[in-house]
């Protein structure tokens, strides 16, 4: 141990010690000696061994050393042990994060800040502009550090299918671990492989156009409870589509005739809801932590119901129906616990609800800066309602099939929107790709974002044109659902209810938007400022007969 102890310190024993610990053989420059106040310097800079400090002990020579020993040394000391111990934390998170072999070449790119990397430039500006500038220096491959993870952003629609399609068993879906614990670790979403395939069939069985068919009369019931109110008020238009598509997805998931425990399970989930984009802290009082309380609670009330049905083997509608009852697989339903049907439920319900009511919100946006286009699409829906009237009926799914208009809107919507701007993936071994090096670990997003607002794909992107979708676009470069495996097997219902929420919406509302702020908020889905305020009244149908 070096000695702290000013009686033996400047010992030509003491001089030997510290050439001894520090390996000092460097030659003496000009006029610069082996004096006494040179080794008094390293004396005081070293003067405490950092294992002693780590292990909290002092070994001094003599036993009496200690009492010589200032108080503000030992301070400064301990002050400074923890900043030491912090940087070399820092130092571990960085080699390990960015280490590769030397003779790999990583995408070009930058990596920011250690750890925090780009993430406040990404949240700091639009997104297009972060995406765009990083192409436009670095090319359709380039890396970059945003959320805690070094990340490869790729933009072309090549790449994307290779990491979604083609070789999409190197790359896993991956999440927050915050978003699996509160959505259920057992959800489809997280996985690959068998059990994967099992789920995937499962939910797609029950979101085939061949079962949604029969959900048309449901959902517009919903609609007509709901317009009515919105009538001479004005309301938040985000808030309001999210309260629609929660409502579709509980019958998705649960069925027309609905249990007791629906309401409380729409209560649960409400609160589960309001901590999801929180900071994970799982301290008493946070969003956090009450959203995982509701998340307890929301799994026992769904394992009630589960076991209710199972035991009156009365298996009812929805995705519960299909996990519960289809004789053709009932040996697939076996294996499925109670547990994973839980999980499997609360995430259609999470992907049912947010993405569909940002992509209305922007529907409403969209038609309302675009009257001529709004007038187009409502003689669409006249020419159909006459019909339904005229036959006393009501909406049918044969109707939503001749809505060619009303389609192209919302293809565009998704386009330009882009609510879902990229997807996450992680290599799961080291991957050469497109004469890159990814290591295992390194998160890759398919910018889909960027691949949608591509001049050489959509001619002007930032014009909304709906007519660019009457000539179907280029393989690769239109995923608003995502592609390959796990792409959302639900989007034939997202359609479905925009369609019958536009057909009563144009013909008998017109809405103006309140207020002057334009811009956009991710919250985390891009919708227009404050949700879009809108008032609604009735509207004049004599305007354009």
């Amino acid at each position: 141990m070096l000695l702290a102890n000013d009686t033996y310190a400047g010992t030509p024993w003491c001089r030997q010690r510290c050439r001894d610990k520090i390996g000092w053989a460097r030659p003496r420059r000009a006029g610069l000696t082996s004096t006494d106040d040179e080794f008094e310097v390293i004396r005081k800079a070293l003067s405490f061994n950092l294992l002693s400090l780590t292990n909290m002990q002092l070994s001094l020579s003599p036993p009496l050393a200690f009492a010589t020993l200032r108080y503000s040394e030992v301070q400064v000391v301990f002050l400074m042990v923890p900043g030491v111990l912090f940087c070399c934390f820092l130092l571990l998170l960085v080699y390990l994060q960015w280490r590769h072999p030397k003779d790999k070449r990583l995408p070009p790119g930058s990596m920011g800040w250690p750890y925090i990397g780009e993430t406040l430039k990404l949240y700091a500006e639009n997104p297009n502009s972060f995406f765009f500038n990083r192409q436009k220096r670095f090319g359709d491959i380039f890396k970059t550090h945003i959320l805690g993870c070094p990340c490869v952003m790729i933009s072309s629609p090549e790449a994307a299918r290779i990491v979604l399609v083609t070789r999409a068993h190197l790359f896993k879906p991956t999440y927050p671990t915050s978003k699996e614990k509160m959505i259920g670790p057992e959800a489809l979403f997280f996985h690959q492989g068998a059990y994967h395939s099992r789920l995937k069939k499962l939910v797609q069985a029950s979101f085939l156009p061949s079962a949604i068919r029969g959900s048309v009369s449901e959902i517009e019931q919903i609609v007509l409870r709901f317009l009515p109110s919105w009538k001479n008020t004005t309301i938040n238009t985000l808030q309001e589509m999210k309260r629609y598509a929660f409502d579709v997805a509980m019958i998705s998931a649960f069925g027309e005739k609905q249990d007791l425990e629906i309401e409380g399970i729409k209560h649960l989930y409400q609160r589960l809801e309001k901590g999801y984009n929180s900071m994970p802290l799982d301290l008493p009082g946070t969003p956090f932590h009450k959203a995982m309380k509701a998340r307890k609670q929301l799994n026992e009330t769904l394992k009630k119901l589960i076991q209710k049905r199972r035991q009156s083997r009365r298996q009812g509608g929805g995705l519960l129906g299909v996990f519960l009852g289809d004789k053709d697989d009932e040996k697939l339903n076996n294996q499925l616990s109670d547990s994973q049907i839980a999980d499997n439920i609360i995430g259609v319900i999470f992907a049912a609800h947010d993405t569909t009511a940002s992509v209305l919100t922007w529907i409403l946006k969209y038609l309302h800066d675009n009257e001529d286009l709004l007038e187009a699409v409502t003689r669409e829906q006249e020419g159909i309602r006459s019909k339904i009237v005229e036959a006393n009926r009501g909406l049918t799914w044969d109707d939503t099939r001749r809505m060619p208009l009303t389609s192209r809107v919302i293809q565009e919507t998704l386009r330009t929107a882009s609510i879902l701007s990229f997807t996450f993936r992680e290599a799961v071994q080291d991957v050469e790709f497109e004469g890159y090096f990814i290591p295992k670990g390194w998160k890759v997003l398919p910018l889909f974002r960027s691949i949608h607002h591509c001049a050489d794909f959509f001619p002007r992107p930032e014009k909304f044109d709906p007519s660019r979708f009457e000539v179907p676009p280029k393989p690769n470069t239109f995923m608003p659902f995502g592609n390959g495996l796990h792409s959302c097997p639900g989007s034939e219902l997202a359609k479905l209810e925009m369609l019958i929420l536009l057909h009563h919406l144009t013909t008998t509302y017109r809405w103006q938007t309140v207020g002057d702020d334009d811009g956009i908020q991710y919250g985390p889905f891009p919708v227009p400022k404050c949700g879009l305020p809108v008032r609604v009244s009735r509207r004049n149908k004599s305007a354009i007969l």
